[in-house]
């Protein structure tokens, strides 16, 4: 999964350590977040679209390949 995170928080100018804060995670969640090596549960990607004000849609984007293996009556 693709998110915006680290451009949101750059355009507010603040650091890792200000968003773990603000979303009761540690640093290292929010750079495993950034670096796509963690994708987030879904009641801590609504507390980040709550931080920053917008649609989780805004702000994750599911890979390329997501949907690949869904039956094509779900999608």
């Amino acid at each position: 999964m693709r998110n915006r995170l680290r451009v949101l928080r750059a355009e507010r100018d603040w650091t890792q350590a200000d968003l773990a804060e603000r979303l009761s995670v540690s640093r290292q969640t929010v750079n495993a977040l950034e670096n796509g090596k963690y994708d987030p549960s879904l009641p801590l990607a609504f507390r980040i679209a709550r931080v920053f004000q917008r649609p989780i849609e805004e702000i994750f984007e599911p890979d390329a390949d997501w949907g690949a293996e869904t039956p094509a009556e779900m999608r």
